[in-house]
């Protein structure tokens, strides 16, 4: 029981202590502009994205009128957008096997310290430093089929080869992979071979020492090791994937046809050169979801190992 000096104490401590308790107060100050400036630029015009897609908005004059889910239904019966979502798809699978094989591929040479490994190294990183516009610019001066690699195949007597690689239905989705591809393998070079590198070296000299064959430590070793970052990978490209937009627009702006429309580039169009904001912003919904399907469970799972160590 509290005597009455600990009373007496307590309330001239009390007196004592200022209005304001700075140690908190001046952390919250400090970060309350980015909170503000992310809560209206991005969530108010996430939800506020997600409104107008409930709306009959087309044409530059805005219009509130709900529809409820009509915008989502027309997109689901537009042709254009069932091939968005099939290339999307298709682009995704082989943008993601192929960049993680080659990658991975590539990390496991470097790993091996062999001389001019960091000359190779440099030239395997060195499409990561431009940008998608400049990657697609490149490659369709080379998938161009009277001055490209076309001309380089005939010069070879490869004649035979020759295709229209941008111009065909046929081939005109994978000659994106293929530029997309040579972007962002360097990526996952440089994180296969920090995750090799960070490897205890006493783990693969014990399975040495125990019998163990290359390709069983690659396999019962390295790779389960790699798993965090091959998964960091492939959420990492898998978005860039899914939000594909400024490669396709330089090489082929979805053509031809819609054989290599993606959901970006169409939201592009229906928004800014139809003026169909209310179907812009169901893409652009549609968009979000298929994104947060990949990466919500991603988050979930870092979380739980967080807590866990």
């Amino acid at each position: 029981m509290a005597t009455a000096q600990d009373v007496v104490a307590g309330r001239l401590r009390s007196r004592g202590r200022p209005a304001f308790d700075t140690e908190r107060i001046v952390p919250v100050l400090l970060i309350l502009p980015s909170v503000v400036l992310i809560a209206l630029f991005v969530y108010f015009f996430i939800g506020y994205t997600g409104f107008v897609s409930l709306t009959a908005w087309r044409g530059i004059i805005p219009d509130y009128t709900l529809v409820g889910l009509q915008q989502y239904q027309q997109l689901a019966e537009l042709e254009r957008f069932q091939a968005d979502i099939h290339n999307t798809i298709v682009f995704t699978v082989l943008f993601l096997a192929a960049s993680i094989v080659l990658g991975f591929s590539a990390a496991l040479l470097l790993d091996q310290r062999l001389k001019g490994a960091i000359l190779f190294q440099n030239i395997f990183l060195f499409p990561l430093a431009i940008s998608f516009v400049v990657t697609g610019t490149v490659w369709r001066w080379i998938w161009n089929p009277t001055n490209g690699l076309n001309v380089l195949f005939e010069r070879a007597g490869l004649g035979f080869i020759k295709l229209d690689w941008l111009t065909s239905t046929e081939t005109a989705l994978y000659a994106l992979v293929v530029a997309a591809v040579w972007q962002m393998s360097g990526f996952c070079m440089a994180m296969f071979l920090a995750g090799l590198r960070s490897i205890p070296e006493e783990l693969r000299e014990a399975a040495h020492v125990d019998g163990a064959s290359w390709l069983q430590t690659l396999r019962y070793i390295i790779l389960p090791l790699l798993n965090p970052i091959l998964l960091a990978a492939i959420i990492i490209l898998g978005h860039i994937s899914l939000k594909i937009f400024d490669l396709v627009f330089v090489m082929t702006f979805g053509g031809p046809g819609f054989a290599t429309d993606m959901p970006g580039l169409h939201m592009f169009i229906a928004t800014f050169r139809q003026n169909l904001y209310a179907r812009g912003a169901a893409i652009a919904t549609v968009l979000l979801l298929m994104v947060a399907v990949l990466i919500v469970p991603y988050l979930i799972w870092t979380n739980r190992e967080e807590r866990r160590s």
